[in-house]
């Protein structure tokens, strides 16, 4: 038996570098309105390590009514291989999505993986790098 009886997760917060580049990034990536953005103020004295302020950083709503934030207190680029985050997945509805998605990232300059099916998993994925070098991947159902 669990110890606990969870939903799954409300929010996942990525540390950033530079608040204003990943606010672009992600604003023009998947355009989901935001819930907060205290970002204004990241350059007053105590606002990165107040999380009353939210750290100076941005909330986003997705769809899913989860939360997706950024908190500007970075000092290195994102490395996979250090223990914590992995990479971020965010569900699109098809494959075709996928292929469309690698065409925009094509366009706007993105550097970005080829869309690899997973046919074990039942799932398609496209795979890229946000501007701290954070693996993000998009995933879509194969059937």
């Amino acid at each position: 038996m669990a110890l606990i009886s969870s939903n799954g997760y409300a929010h996942v917060r990525l540390t950033v570098t530079d608040i204003e580049r990943s606010k672009t990034f992600y604003d023009e990536l998947f355009g989901w309105p935001k819930a907060i953005d205290s970002s204004a103020s990241v350059d007053e004295p105590g606002v990165t390590e107040d999380p009353e302020q939210f750290y100076g950083g941005v909330v986003y709503q997705t769809p899913q009514g989860t939360l997706f934030g950024l908190r500007p207190v970075g000092a290195t680029t994102f490395d996979s291989t250090t223990t914590g985050l992995d990479h971020v997945s965010f569900t699109v509805d098809s494959r075709d999505d996928l292929v469309a998605a690698a065409a925009a990232f094509d366009e706007a300059g993105i550097r970005h993986g080829e869309v690899i099916d997973l046919t074990d998993a039942g799932l398609a994925i496209l795979s890229f790098q946000d501007p701290d070098d954070i693996n993000i991947e998009l995933t879509a159902p194969l059937a």
